[in-house]
């Protein structure tokens, strides 16, 4: 029987997983054991790639084991690593598995920065070596044929879920040996090779002829499916087909002899005879087509031994009716294979390296969660710093609580003095200076990382437009301005933010300086302080008064109010809930993540209680400073009133002011500076992304500016044009037909009408010219005069020739009357064919060469030689 069929494996170039990632772990995590862990992981995984794809592989199930290793550990890592052009970018390139090459240029291959395109070429490795490996397993031992028919199982799963996926995984055209057609013509063979297998074990068990017969019949039934995928196509080899078609006629006349046997146990011998005869029509068929491919030399023996017993029996015996093949009752088919679902992981020693990593789904969502959250925090805390701002500002400009320490009205009030120390022990206008001048050095600094980032992106698109004007349709790559557009929008938010960072500096400068004189006095000594105050004697009646300890009492209430909103703000900004548990529920029971949905879900239970007391505590101060303003306005009606007194009120209002807005610019320049250096961190990630994706499109511009090189070399240099008439040669005679295609009893087709064209006789070349010599020539070898005398079947020349003849030239090899010279043959030597001397005559006006000679009769004056002898000259 025939050999069964195995599929060769591709080749990989080799690639660097261990920096791309590397990068993208140190970028991604913080520095600790987390991060150690991964960069060991990305170290096992590439070596893990190396031992899958950088050498040979037996054929043996270690060998296929570390591929589904391999294999296995894409599957788990496509989800946590960000594998796209513009983002985290390798480029793999495969070689076509049934392209050989050619002698200019190598096999055809393809290169695609695409993680599902490295999967898809993997699990095509896998079913080529488990196809390998079933190969080359003894069919003639139980445990290697369970072994082959698992095997078999396995490739035609893994090639029919390559056809199920391969275009969604690449986006592209995909070379022909795993493009959809091809792999599920793959799968079928396979499957039709399993189930060969399984009638080769029932056969050997010697089980029911009924059992073996629709065994062999479902076989037979596979592989005429695959010899239809593929008739028509050239993506296989040419020796599959023949193979195919071999096999789909043996496993057909295998049925028809288990099924003959059955109906002889029928006592229905006509039946046996006709089944009989159209299996031997069958092996018939494969030994004269294919049996360069197959031997069914000991079928074809007992199928028409068994042939001859039952014709004898019948003729002698029963005297059954033969019935035509079409009249018999189909067999039936018993279907015991089918393909191996791909369900990862497939291998039996698999470890996920990236365990604890979670996928990038959740990552995304958790980095959604993060800015949800962040501005839920922002949100409350900046409405009570609003709240207390508004505050200070309502008590500044009532100068309270300034106005109820300075009854005495010559010295300096107590709050006042406390705002001064304050500010002293801060740096006073040093440290706002300070704050000040770093903040233009971090902007530039961010500024131009953004512009080197986005500068290294111009360049290599307008690389890729040039080289795409200049190559037009073979520049088939995906143009960088499309693949771009997703980091020069995140470039333009980052320089937008940078941006309102500008305006938002401004206005804190603006402010500084409106404030700087005022925030200069409170850094002055307390004498310097007090001098600087108007002084003012009012009347200290009002010291015990109801109306001064009612606005201390308020104020006492508004302080409370501050405090409990520093407390409230750290509470808030304590709250964390891990949402990755969460995500990962949720992706594992629907397959995708609502992050919208449980992220203001878990926002409202954390922080809803939080929402309430901020709405409290602004209720309580608006109250609270009603009350102040009516208390304050009874003050003011009370205090005695003039001139000194109101402009010692008005600088304790601008100093209190100072103080606010020193504490407020100090907050602002930190967090500026803050905001600056954690930008630079985002922007230096930013700049490392577009590194990695430049990189890797200028590996994947010269991987494909080599590959259109070659193709351009072996492109001919010049269109056809036509060869003249008299320098074309004889048409080679047609060479042999190839394989028959299958025989009819796969696929009945329409006959086609061939229309027979009569043979011509070749006709011989015409004759060269004479050789031309000159006179002197022929004076200088008089004792080599042209013979005269032609044979005695060739009529008599005109006239002697007027010059010496050469040696006759070589005619073709293979033309009826132009025989070759013979080996060893002198024309000149006239004794070896008895032929007189003679002597040279000269006829005025007489040509120096002969009459054209009769047709079908050869040239005057050359001896004929004899047909069997060998030619002189060596034939091209």
């Amino acid at each position: 029987m025939a050999s069964f069929i195995s599929v060769p494996l591709k080749k990989s170039s080799e690639v660097d997983l261990v920096k791309p990632l590397s990068k993208f772990v140190t970028a991604s995590y913080p520095a600790g054991e987390e991060q150690s862990e991964y960069l060991r992981a990305v170290e096992e995984l590439n070596k893990l790639r190396k031992s899958a794809l950088g050498r040979p592989l037996d054929k043996h199930e270690s060998s296929l084991e570390i591929l589904l290793r391999y294999y296995d550990q894409l599957c788990s890592i496509e989800p946590k690593f960000p594998f796209s052009e513009n983002q985290l970018c390798l480029t793999f390139t495969w070689k076509d598995a049934f392209d050989k090459g050619s002698l200019f240029g190598g096999s055809v291959k393809l290169s695609l920065a695409s993680l599902g395109y490295e999967k898809t070429c993997v699990l095509f490795n896998c079913a080529a070596l488990a196809s390998q490996i079933a190969t080359e397993q003894n069919m003639d031992n139980d445990e290697c044929l369970k072994a082959a028919a698992k095997y078999y199982q396995l490739a035609s799963g893994a090639f029919s879920h390559i056809k199920d996926t391969v275009l969604s995984a690449l986006n592209r055209e995909p070379t022909m040996d795993i493009c959809p057609e091809t792999v599920g013509t793959l799968s079928t063979i396979m499957l039709a090779q399993a189930q060969e297998v399984f009638f080769l074990k029932a056969t050997s068990d010697r089980m029911k002829d009924a059992v073996i017969a629709k065994l062999a019949n479902q076989a037979a039934d596979y592989y005429g499916e695959a010899f239809k995928q593929c008739q028509y196509k050239d993506n296989l080899p040419k020796e599959v087909l023949p193979v195919l078609a071999a096999k789909h006629c043996i496993l057909q006349a295998n049925a028809e002899l288990h099924q003959s046997i059955l109906a002889k146990q029928k006592k229905r011998f006509g039946e046996e005879i006709a089944r009989l005869q159209h299996a031997a029509e069958l092996v018939k068929t494969v030994a004269s087509r294919y049996d360069e491919y197959v031997s069914v030399k000991d079928l074809t023996d007992k199928i028409n031994r068994a042939l001859t017993a039952a014709k004898k029996d019948n003729d002698f015996i029963y005297h059954d009716r033969v019935p035509e093949v079409k009249d018999l009752e189909h067999i039936g088919k018993a279907a015991l294979v089918k393909a191996t679902a791909i369900t990862p992981p497939l291998s039996q020693k698999y470890t996920d390296l990236f365990e604890k990593m979670v996928p990038m789904a959740v990552q995304q969502s958790m980095g959604f969660y993060g800015q949800r959250k962040a501005e839920t925090v922002n949100k409350l805390v900046g409405t009570m710093r609003e709240a207390t701002n508004l505050c200070n500002g309502v008590l500044a400009s009532l100068n309270l609580p300034a106005a109820l320490e300075d009854l005495s009205g010559d010295s300096i009030p107590q709050s006042i003095a406390e705002k001064s120390r304050l500010i002293v022990e801060q740096g006073g206008l040093q440290n706002i200076d300070k704050l000040i001048k770093d903040l233009p050095e971090l902007l530039t600094r961010n500024r131009e990382i953004l512009d080197e980032s986005l500068k290294m992106l111009d360049d290599e698109e307008t690389t890729d437009n040039e080289l795409r004007s200049k190559f037009n349709q073979r520049w088939s790559r995906t143009p960088s301005g499309d693949l771009y557009k997703p980091l020069r929008a995140e470039g333009n938010g980052f320089r937008n933010i940078l941006d309102k960072a500008v305006h938002a500096d401004q206005v804190v400068k603006d402010r500084y300086n409106a404030q700087c004189d005022m925030i200069a006095l409170l850094c002055k000594p307390e004498n310097e302080l007090n001098a600087a105050i108007p002084s003012a004697n009012p009347t200290k009646t009002l010291q015990g008064s109801e109306v001064v300890n009612v606005l201390r009492s308020l104020l006492a209430q508004l302080d409370e109010v501050k405090k409990e909103r520093e407390t409230l703000e750290g509470e808030i900004k304590a709250v964390t809930f891990d949402m990755s548990t969460t995500f990962l529920k949720a992706l594992a029971q629907d397959g995708a993540i609502n992050e919208e949905q449980l992220s203001l879900s878990q926002l409202d239970q954390s922080y809803g209680s939080y929402n309430q007391k901020v709405s409290a505590s602004l209720s309580k101060q608006e109250e609270l400073l009603g009350q102040v303003q009516m208390a304050h306005q009874e003050f003011s009606t009370l205090k005695q009133s003039n001139n000194e007194a109101n402009q010692r009120e008005e600088v304790l209002k601008k100093l209190a002011s100072a103080h606010d807005s020193y504490v407020e610019i100090c907050n602002n320049l930190r967090e500026g500076t803050k905001f600056y250096n954690d930008l630079t961190e985002h922007l230096v990630k930013f700049q490392t992304k577009c590194s990695d994706i430049v990189f890797a499109r200028k590996t994947e511009r010269d991987e494909l500016l080599k590959e259109l090189q070659q193709s351009i070399a072996r492109e001919p240099s010049a269109p056809a044009f036509n060869v003249p008439a008299y320098q074309t040669t004889p048409a080679a005679p047609a060479p042999a037909p190839g394989p028959t295609p299958a025989p009819r009893t796969v696929y009945s087709q329409q006959p086609q009408q061939v229309q027979q064209q009569p043979q011509q006789k070749p006709q011989p070349p015409s004759r060269p010219p004479p050789p031309s010599f000159t006179p002197q020539a022929a004076a200088a070898n008089p004792t080599n005069p042209a013979p005269t005398g032609p044979p005695t079947n060739n009529p008599p020349p005109m006239a002697p020739p007027s010059q010496a003849q050469g040696p006759p030239y070589p005619t073709y090899q293979g033309y009826q009357g132009f025989y070759q010279m013979p080996m060893g043959y002198n024309p000149y030597a006239y004794g070896q064919y008895n032929i007189p001397y003679m002597p040279y005559q000269a006829t005025p006006g007489q040509g120096g060469y002969p009459g054209a000679p009769p047709a079908g009769q050869p040239y005057p004056g050359y001896p004929q030689q004899p047909p069997q002898q060998q030619p002189y000259y060596p034939q091209q």
